[in-house]
């Protein structure tokens, strides 16, 4: 049995060079080739070492592409058989650059039989490889029908090809969303719409596949992607809470990311047990997660288990701070603003509502917090996650007097500055993961009665505190510290020993 270790990172390094060097290649044999035809047309006036100089260089940069390429398919996650098919033309690249050269060359070209005859069929064929091998990288990195897929009419039927598929699974709108399957019909959507596309038969990073039930059961070369029960403690849902800019954050920056309301789901559903086969109405539906589902209908609204009748719930109402009238915002302040280096966005063209967002101004601090405040009315969604703010922001953002969410993630709040959000009337979302928020914290929170939402993934939390918030505040759905019944649990191993016998206690 053979034992296959991982590449070194020494391999990976410079195998992520491969992208770069590649297009060194490609530029020098077009140049080759293009000035090889301009002068036998007599429109350039070049001498043969010209010539040779650049397939030389086109010889040596495709080796090395070569080379960085083998080193980066080490990582895994291609295709076999295109792999292979691509990485034998390109060495054919770099064979028949070397070829071309050779009999191009003032010394060797002289000493080898047949040379000259062997030089514009060793150019032209090295090109054509090229193309080939980049259509065929391109499929490793973006899909075989990478180049086809927006052909469009009549050339599509022209070229014999199928009609366009919009999308494999599209997100349309459920008329009973208690009876959708709810991995057909809610989970796997958004499988395929944010992951597939990286994650499929053709292009499987990390060896991992979200395109059908049983390659995302089987997980990827980093083993299982979703614990059942375990929402939080699930790759998936760890990996699209990570920083933007972190290196393992999914989708990656640059791709359609995951709203709120779908990292929501996914989590629900891992934690319901990540069911195949089961229907909403068959899940316990919590109140973090009934908005979400609620966007996803189009009839019935989102009430939760069979012994729960949706009319007893009945739809989530749009919160009034996104409905109320406003101003619109002053031109001057909204200026203000984005000079801090914040992203400023309507909510919606018919609304004044604002969300501002700090994905590019990780040094936002508190000093420039203050600019927040000539947004107070407009301003309803603020994300400050992974920036330099710490209580003497939240000074200013408690101004903010229609704020609905706000995103503290990995920022240095402490617990003396949760107590600035006690006169938020309309906040019901709060993020505050990888921070140094406590029991004592949750304390402050506990007068927020708008408040619905709360994640607390890797704070400083015990489960004492957790029980204690949700005695006080029962209409709190609490994310990423413990679920409902490990806290019920947990009330129990306090209040047990009070009434257990000791004959009891003896056993």
């Amino acid at each position: 049995m053979i034992l296959l270790q991982a590449p070194s990172d020494w391999a990976l390094f410079f195998g992520h060079f491969h992208p770069l060097i590649v297009h060194l290649p490609i530029g020098f044999l077009f140049i080759a080739g293009l000035l090889e035809v301009g002068r036998r047309l007599g429109a350039v006036s070049l001498t043969d070492s010209v010539i040779s100089l650049i397939l030389f260089w086109s010889a040596v940069s495709a080796t090395v592409a070569c080379l960085f390429g083998y080193l980066l398919s080490l990582g895994g996650g291609y295709e076999a058989e295109i792999l292979e098919e691509h990485q034998w033309q390109g060495i054919g690249v770099a064979v028949f650059a070397w070829v071309a050269w050779l009999v191009k060359s003032e010394r060797f070209g002289d000493r080898i039989p047949f040379g000259s005859l062997l030089y514009v069929p060793a150019l032209v064929v090295s090109i054509v490889l090229l193309m080939v091998a980049g259509h065929h990288g391109g499929a490793l990195t973006h899909g075989s029908d990478y180049l086809t897929q927006y052909t469009p009419e009549p050339f599509r039927s022209l070229a014999g090809m199928p009609p366009r598929k919009e999308s494999e699974v599209a997100i349309k709108p459920l008329a009973d969303v208690n009876q959708a399957l709810v991995y057909e019909q809610v989970v796997n959507p958004i499988l395929q719409a944010r992951c597939v596309q990286c994650h499929n038969a053709e292009k499987s990073k990390g060896d991992l596949r979200f395109d059908t039930a049983e390659m995302l059961r089987k997980g990827g070369e980093g083993g299982p992607v979703f614990v059942p029960g375990k929402g939080l403690d699930s790759e998936l849902i760890k990996r699209c809470l990570l920083p933007l800019d972190d290196d393992e954050h999914m989708p990656p920056k640059g791709k359609t990311q995951l709203t709120d309301s779908q990292v929501a789901i996914l989590s629900w559903w891992i934690d319901q047990g990540a069911p195949f086969d089961k229907k909403v109405a068959d899940l316990t539906v919590t109140d973090a997660v009934k908005p979400a589902l609620a966007q996803l209908g189009s009839g019935a609204p989102a009430g939760g288990s069979s012994a729960a009748p949706a009319a007893a719930t009945g739809p989530a109402p749009e919160p009034e701070v996104l409905t109320m009238q406003v101003p619109a915002a002053d031109a001057g302040a909204l200026e203000t603003v984005r000079k801090t280096g914040l992203l400023v966005m309507p909510l919606s063209k018919e609304q004044n509502q604002l969300e501002v967002s700090a994905v590019n101004a990780r040094a936002f601090g508190d000093a420039d917090a203050a600019a927040l405040t000539a947004l107070d009315e407009q301003l309803v969604w603020l994300k400050l996650s992974n920036t330099s703010v710490g209580d003497g922001a939240l000074t200013q953002i408690a101004k903010l007097k229609n704020l609905h969410k706000l995103h503290l993630e990995q920022t240095k709040i402490t617990d003396a500055g949760l107590k600035n959000l006690k006169g938020l009337p309309h906040l019901t979302y709060l993020n505050l993961y990888g921070t140094a928020i406590s029991d004592a914290g949750l304390a402050e929170l506990a007068g927020i009665k708008s408040l619905r939402t709360l994640y607390l993934w890797q704070t400083k939390v015990t489960p004492a505190g957790i029980a204690q918030l949700k005695k006080a505040a029962p209409q709190l759905e609490i994310i990423g510290g413990l679920n409902e019944q490990a806290i019920a649990t947990f009330a129990t191993s306090v209040t047990q020993p009070a009434i257990e016998s000791p004959k009891a206690t003896k056993q």
